[in-house]
């Protein structure tokens, strides 16, 4: 069975410069069964309902600016799959969660960034979730919980986001090795609370965790991992590490 997976995406040039996140993800699915398919929850995709892409070839989306044209021209072709999008759609209004398909919508760089490195051939069809920021962790937690039983089926579930996210608190200058204190703390508390499955404390987290609207001055980027974790059980960390001082860049796996 296949585990969920928060993946924090960094900034668009991972795609170009992957760092150390690289060949974490590289190893990461070396070690997995090949998926038959991948459900995506980006933070670049908030609504204001639940969506669901149900286009059969979504287009590479680059949907951010000031990046060199080498960025904009990678493209990540991989298909739809408009049979899984309905099934989908179904179990979310099964579990209470209503939802409509999305014709139109293409992939944006928070799914195809990091499925870049993952699965750089493009062959495993990919269906996107909509993130309904306003809603908060809760509403995710209960996505994914309508969805777990897909991993029974090697049907990867993904959460997209970033462990922190203040951007404009990044400083430019940093090496790998520097994490801002408020950045580190953070994250920190976040890994405990996930070691101890304490998700009352962790849909709290704007009111207990240490400096929690400095890393996170909106939600987008963290409701990912919740998503991941109401997908999933037994928590454990791919990967850790910042760039530009206080931007998390961790891997966490949830069977």
């Amino acid at each position: 069975m296949l585990p969920s997976l928060f993946i924090s995406h960094g900034s668009p040039m991972l795609a170009l410069q992957p760092g150390a996140s690289g060949p974490a993800l590289a190893a990461l699915t070396a070690s997995l069964p090949r998926p038959k398919a991948i459900v995506v929850v980006s933070a670049h995709w908030e609504s204001r309902e639940l969506l669901v892409t149900g286009h059969p070839n979504p287009a590479t989306w680059h949907d951010f600016h000031g990046f060199p044209p080498a960025l904009h021209a990678v493209q990540y072709p991989a298909p739809g799959d408009r049979a899984l999008a309905e099934r989908l759609s179904d179990a979310l209004q099964t579990a209470g969660l209503p939802n409509r398909l999305d014709p139109q919508r293409p992939f944006d760089h928070g799914t195809w960034v990091p499925l870049s490195l993952m699965y750089p051939n493009a062959d495993i069809p990919v269906v996107q979730l909509s993130l309904p920021s306003q809603l908060g962790p809760t509403l995710q937690l209960r996505v994914g919980q309508a969805l777990g039983e897909l991993r029974r089926e090697d049907i990867l579930l993904i959460g997209s986001g970033s462990i922190t996210h203040n951007l404009g608190e990044l400083d430019r200058q940093a090496g790998s090795e520097v994490a801002k204190p408020w950045a580190l703390a953070f994250r920190d508390w976040v890994v405990s609370r996930l070691g101890q499955d304490d998700q009352a404390a962790l849909v709290d987290y704007r009111q207990q965790a240490p400096f929690a609207m400095r890393n996170h001055p909106s939600e987008e980027h963290l409701l990912p991992l919740f998503f991941a974790l109401g997908a999933g059980e037994r928590f454990s960390i791919v990967h850790q590490g910042f760039t530009l001082g206080a931007l998390g860049m961790d891997i966490y796996r949830f069977d």
